[in-house]
Parts: structure tokens; sequence; C-alpha cells
């Protein structure tokens, strides 16, 4: 039996016996190798890798074992050939068995300047007669690590529509981080999923559809596209709604509707809703009824697998002396990363030279920003601040104990050693007298479980809160010691 005929019996097992969420999320993803030997999974990227090992490799064994009738050897790999950024609707035999064909889409101007499609407010393009959508971002092409990870799979969740209590989903986060990457893609998704009429806008975007509404008397219209056709509404850089009353009320009522009648809503901002000047309280209670989650810097890890991902989007090979070069110089946002990216790669092909340290060096001094004096936490600080919170001692946490009271603690505290520094699994479990399978399982434990309970959510905003308080505190330490110096 061929790899893919394989893959494809195993799959058609796999989506009876995993939730659905988990199946799109996790195993549709996979790629088959069909140069390998055995059965070869290739996946996004090693987050996902990792993932998959954990929670599924044993059930897709068992299942490719049934469909082959002998034992399979089952490999995963990160994928090193990605396809290019599109988005591809791919469905199991059973669901292309029962899919209704897509209805025809009409254009209806709205104004002058008119509308594209009636609810999907999108500058991609669907390809007519085809299941392709070419679209500029994707999830596949996300970068996942424990600093966007919460993000990342709550903005698939509500794209696909498998999680309760997301929507509405705020994402914050510094600019250049990934809020606009993942908004695109939660659209994107939505319409591979099934949704026919996605509204993917801007603060300012909005804006003008409403005034330009007004104008022209066209309210009706309006709201046709805003709430009784919408699916999904993703509205990007809220901040820039503030001082503006009249548009925060129509927005108001707009969420207020599409919550009453079950559409999911997604937000993003460079800062969170309670920061945001002049903003309705009511609307503020709407943006924070859901998840709030907050995309972090990109630690090394991250930095490394996006540098990775991306040359090797472009076909472009870089050496790992100037890869490792550029993760230890930018600790800034993806968007600085992508910008030296694309300096060192034109610098190489205007040039007619190959990569190395040298070009690398000239293209950091060009385009990367200063440099960042921040303080390094070690495990132990983390450990002692969840400690305090929780009315404990750090040498409680490190105990034997299995009391709920000690455990979910112990449990956070190694999330946030793991988002927080820069230790392995290994040095954390060590910091609590624990080995490393039990840091791993805790880190997906907490992060599942944000998504599920919101009073953990705000355990973990309140101690985030004080951590970055400590950081802060000791960058600025660390930065006045370089002066005087």
């Amino acid at each position: 039996m061929k790899p893919n005929e394989l893959w494809t019996g195993a799959l058609c097992l796999l989506e009876k016996r995993t939730t659905a969420f988990s199946f799109e999320a996790w195993l549709q993803p996979l790629r088959v190798d069909e140069s390998a030997s055995g059965l070869k999974l290739c996946c996004p990227n090693a987050f996902h890798q990792g993932r998959v090992r954990d929670r599924f490799l044993q059930e897709i064994t068992s299942c490719v074992t049934e469909v082959a009738a002998n034992d399979i050897n089952v490999e995963l790999v990160v994928d090193e050939h990605p396809p290019a950024l599109a988005l591809v609707q791919t469905a199991t035999p059973a669901q292309a068995a029962t899919r209704k064909p897509a209805p025809e889409k009409k254009t209806t101007p709205m104004s002058k300047g008119g509308w594209k499609t009636p609810g999907k407010r999108w500058t991609g393009k669907q390809s007519t007669g085809s299941t392709q959508v070419e679209l500029p971002y994707s999830f596949s092409s996300f970068v996942t690590g424990g600093c966007n990870a919460l993000a990342r799979e709550a903005s698939y969740a509500l794209a696909v529509g498998g999680q309760h209590g997301v929507s509405p989903l705020f994402l914050s986060s510094a600019s250049g981080m990934g809020k606009t990457h993942l908004a695109r893609s939660v659209a994107a998704q939505a319409l591979q999923s099934g949704a026919d009429n996605v509204v993917c806008t801007s603060a300012e975007g909005f804006t003008g559809d409403f005034l330009t509404a007004v104008r022209n008397r066209q309210m009706d219209q309006f709201k046709r596209v805003y709430r009784r056709n919408c699916e999904l509404l993703v509205i990007e850089d809220v901040q820039f709604l503030s001082g503006k009353s009249s548009t925060q009320m129509e927005l108001f009522h707009t969420v207020e509707h599409l919550r009453e009648s079950g559409v999911r809503v997604m937000f993003t901002s460079d800062r969170f809703p309670r920061d945001i000047t002049s903003l309705d309280p009511r609307l503020c209670s709407h943006m924070t009824a859901g998840l709030v989650a907050e995309i972090e810097p990109p630690d090394a890890h991250v930095r490394r697998e996006i540098l990775r991902d991306r040359a090797a989007r472009g076909g472009v090979h870089i050496p790992p002396a100037c890869i490792e070069l550029l993760v230890s110089s930018l600790r800034g946002s993806v968007r600085d990363l992508e910008g030296v990216l694309i300096q060192l790669v034109s610098s190489s092909a205007l040039l007619s030279r190959s990569i190395d340290l040298e070009l690398t060096e000239n293209a950091l001094k060009k385009v990367a920003p200063p440099p960042v004096h921040e303080a390094a936490l070690d495990p132990e600080i983390i450990i002692d601040i969840v400690a305090k919170f929780f009315k404990t001692a750090p040498a409680t946490l490190a105990s034997r104990s299995r009391r709920r009271e000690i455990l979910l603690p112990r449990q956070l505290a190694m999330y946030l050693c793991h988002r927080y520094t820069d230790a392995s699994f290994k040095q954390i479990g060590r910091a609590l007298n624990k080995e490393h399978p039990s840091v791993s399982n805790a880190i997906r434990v907490i992060e599942r479980r944000m998504l599920e309970r919101a009073p953990l959510r705000y355990q973990v905003e309140a101690i985030s809160s004080r951590i970055e308080q400590i950081k802060v505190q000791r960058s600025s330490e660390l930065q006045s010691r370089s002066y005087e110096i």
C-alpha cells in the first residue's frame, strides 16, 4: 500500500477517534513524504511536531497498523519544504462525500467605492471552480512557541468554531508580533471551514464604512454586511477607536447583536481594552467577555524557527552560524527579524555573493534596531513570585505533594518559567525537584486549561504582571550600569 493511501485510511479512523478540533488543528496539516520508507509525516513546524508526538503518535501508530494489517514505523519530522503561502482546502473522504457546492457570490455596491463582496472585506482571491484559496496568511506559516501558543490555539479554535468561551477573542501585543498574521489566518481558515460571509477589516475601515453609510443613508446595507449576513467579524487595531464615540456606539450594538446570534468575533490591538483611552465601558466589557490573549516578544527558539521558516519558504540557504548571529542580535519584533532577513538576502542577490558572517554583520548594522538591555530572569525568581502569590514557600512547590493547592501553583510555576526564562525543561525541573516530562506535561495542562477556565487566566495575568514589573526594574538597573560603564 502506498504511503498516501495508508495515511488516507488512517485519517478516516483518526477522524472518528479524536475530537473535531484536535483532528483539524493537529492531524489534517500533516503531509506524507512518499520518498521515505515506512510512513514519514511532515509537520509544519517544531512546535506542531512536539504536540503531535506527545498527544497523538500512539493513536496514529495504532490506526496505521490497523489499516496496513501489519506493524508500520511512523516517523514525525519538521517539513523542510513547506507549501507556498496559500491555503488549500483538503477534505477527508467522509467530508468530501457530504460537502455541498459553495453558493455563488454576488457583488453588491454600497457606495461609489462599493463592496467587493458582501460581508467579505478581504483582499485575497478565491479561484473560480476550485477549492484553493490564495490568501496571504495561514496558520501553517505561523511559527508557534511559548510566547504565542495560547494566542495561536485560541485563534484556530475561533476559526473552526471548536471551542466555546473563546469568542470574543481579543489579541494584544506590541507592533510586529503577529497579530495581523493570526487575524488574517482566522478569516482565511473560517472561509476554508465553510463560512461564506467573513468580515475582516480594521477599526479605520469600520469607521469609514459607518460614516459612508450614514452620509449616503445606506445604514440598512451596512447592517446587512456587518450584522445580518456576517458569520465571523474580525476587527484589527481597535486602539484607533479611541475618542470616536459614534463609531464605538455602532460597534457596541453590532457586537451585541452578533453575540446574541452566536456569531464569532475577534479584535486585535496594541494594548489591552482597559488601556485604550476614551473607550466606552460597555464596548470594553464586550471585548473582554471572552478570551484575552497576549503575544509576547519571540524568545530565542521562536526567533530561530522564524528565520529558518522564512528562509526555507524563499528557497534561500542561510548558514547556521549566520542564523545564530541573527538570533542573538535581534530581540525585537517578528517584523524586525523579517526586515533584516530581507536586507541580507537582497544584498546577497545584488552583490552576487553567498551569505556569510561578514554580510550578515553588515545587514545588522544597517537595519537592526539598537540593542535592548534586557535582564534575564532565573527560574528561581519566577518560582519565588508564584509562591508568594499563593502564600506558600518555594520549598513547598518543590516538594513531592500532589495536593491540588500545591499541584496547580507548581504547574503554573513551570509554565511561567518556560514563558519568561530561557531555561530548558531539564533546568526548570531541577529547580522544582521534578523530571523533564513533568515540566512538559504541566505546560500543556496550563495552556489547555487557560482556554477553558477564566479564573485561571486571571491568575496568570496577575502573576505575569508582577513578573513584568520585576523584569522592567532589573532591565532599568542593567541599562543604568551600562551607561556608567
